[in-house]
């Protein structure tokens, strides 16, 4: 009976300890979430990071929405995406809701050809963000073999989520190092850190961006630049297919005035309370139980659109 009391003695403080240790996460991760969402860093985007930001693929959902906030804060606005109609659109309509200055640079960022016109089209200009938003993905969810067009397909899904995001850094990073200030936002998505099978290069692209992301800021925030990997779930957008936003499912406007605010206190955000939590019930799903929900949830996905097009 006696050699009993050591080991209960040492469960006993194994327990306590655990139960101490849950209790310190449970509180930092409450007090976290409160400083991100409850507080944010209103402040930590502005002009006094320079005159101007650039953002691509800015005449639509995510990326015209940090256009339109940019603007908001008192920030000049390089618009740049491939429709010279849109962009004189959104121009217009940030000139005067906002009244800043704008400009436009018309390129198609699945060629390759396209960064010579940009550095000439940002010269002179003093950048303190740059959002690497424009991207791309696929028609419908298809496994990879039998994605239409698959050569050009692999081609335009890296030119457009990969080589952009490097090639857009590679022009404007060095003067913010110069200066000792800037943010670069670039856009990941959650299928970025979780796999989705059936979007597969779609997902791997993004993962790139998110590693990127992470190993710029690392080499770069002594400098004084800040480099956020944004990881968004569903957001109501062209992109996403979405047409109405929801709880769960925000608009694009809504999205980016909560992920904006994580600017300076987050290298990796989910950018959105809702996404945040949903990324952290994911996290703990063990893999074969993920894959079967992302597997599934895509199969139904792909049947329901190949069965539309062929009624059509």
């Amino acid at each position: 009976m006696e050699s009993l009391l050591p080991a209960a003695g040492f469960l006993y403080w194994v327990g306590a300890g655990t139960v101490a240790y849950l209790a310190l996460r449970i509180s930092y991760s409450l007090f976290t979430a409160f400083r991100v969402w409850g507080v944010g860093n209103e402040a930590g985007v502005g002009p006094g990071l320079g005159e101007w930001a650039v953002v691509t693929g800015s005449t639509d959902g995510i990326g015209k929405s940090y256009a339109e906030e940019l603007a908001k804060r008192g920030m000049k606005v390089v618009l740049i995406s491939r429709s010279q109609d849109k962009l004189n659109q959104v121009s217009s309509e940030i000139k005067e809701k906002f009244k800043v200055e704008t400009r436009t640079i018309a390129v198609d960022f699945a060629s390759e050809d396209i960064y010579d016109k940009i550095k000439t089209g940002l010269a002179g200009l003093e950048i303190g963000v740059l959002v690497n938003n424009v991207g791309m993905s696929y028609e419908y969810p298809e496994y990879f073999l039998d994605i239409p067009d698959l050569d050009n397909t692999i081609k335009k899904l890296i030119n457009v989520n990969i080589l952009s995001v490097c090639k857009m850094t590679r022009l404007v990073l060095p003067r913010m190092v110069e200066r000792s200030k800037g943010v670069i936002l670039n856009i990941s998505s959650a299928s970025g850190v979780l796999p989705v099978p059936l979007l597969t290069i779609y997902s791997a692209t993004k993962a790139f961006v998110d590693f990127f992301s992470q190993c710029l800021h690392e080499e770069y925030k002594s400098k004084g630049i800040f480099v956020q990997s944004v990881l968004p779930y569903y957001v109501a957008t062209k992109l996403a297919k979405i047409r109405k936003p929801t709880f769960d499912k925000p608009s694009s406007e809504t999205f980016v005035k909560s992920a904006i605010k994580t600017v300076g206190l987050q290298s990796r955000t989910n950018g959105y309370p809702i996404h945040s939590l949903t990324s952290s019930i994911s996290s703990i799903l063990p893999s074969w139980i993920y894959f079967k929900i992302a597997m599934g949830l895509n199969k139904s996905t792909r049947a329901r659109y190949l069965k539309k097009t062929k009624k059509n």
